[in-house]
């Protein structure tokens, strides 16, 4: 008897949540377990739910889909995440992946096969969009001058969190945040927000909304 892939979709849109539950619903062997509004619920439905692959939106309020993944990744190691997105460029493609991702796909590309990219995700393949593949591989990779944990903290200093929603967030201390911005513009040679900031989008660790 064959086990039906369990699905979990994170998207803070919800018109977007109930059109990919609809066109998984007619998918054989494919069954919609749960569903997330931001990426800290993900975590959350991730927890809870162990689904077999999640469709995670890249950018949402709170962790992004990115940062999301690595959160859930810690006690999810087997779970098989691909990363829906706007942002075309290398820099987003190269950080979803190096966050443990096994996938990216366009979000506006109206001929994405879903279901398919569930299946092979499933199966522990990667899945690139073919639009990306060229210009990504083509690009330098290069190794991240910061942790996991600092790329998180980064993106969220770069949104406009204070170091108390970003400790909420994370489920630090405070000062446990503070020590890790002050390490993060010590390793990268910043000295304010704005740097930070900037540094943060050119990089695809944030977005610019």
């Amino acid at each position: 008897m064959t086990t039906d892939i369990r699905v979990l979709l994170a998207d803070d849109h919800s018109l977007v949540r109930k059109g990919f539950r609809r066109l998984l619903e007619d998918e054989p062997g494919i069954q919609v377990v749960g569903e997330a509004c931001d990426g800290a619920e993900a975590v959350d439905q991730a927890r809870k739910l162990r689904p077999d692959v999640i469709v995670m939106d890249m950018s949402m309020p709170g962790l992004n889909g990115t940062q999301a993944t690595i959160e859930i990744l810690k006690f999810l190691p087997g779970v098989g995440i691909v990363i829906l997105s706007m942002y075309e460029e290398a820099n987003y493609v190269r950080n979803a992946l190096r966050a443990g991702a096994r996938g990216y796909l366009l979000k506006n590309a109206s001929d994405v096969d879903l279901a398919a990219a569930i299946r092979s995700i499933a199966r522990g393949r990667k899945v690139i969009d073919e639009r990306l593949t060229h210009p990504f591989e083509m690009e330098p990779e290069g190794e991240s001058p910061l942790t996991p944990r600092e790329r998180q903290i980064l993106q969220l200093i770069a949104e406009a969190k204070s170091t108390r929603e970003i400790a909420t967030l994370l489920d630090l201390s405070v000062n446990t945040v503070a020590v890790h911005r002050a390490n993060i513009m010590d390793r990268l040679g910043l000295h304010k927000t704005a740097e930070l900031v900037m540094y943060a989008v050119r990089h695809g660790i944030a977005q610019v909304s």
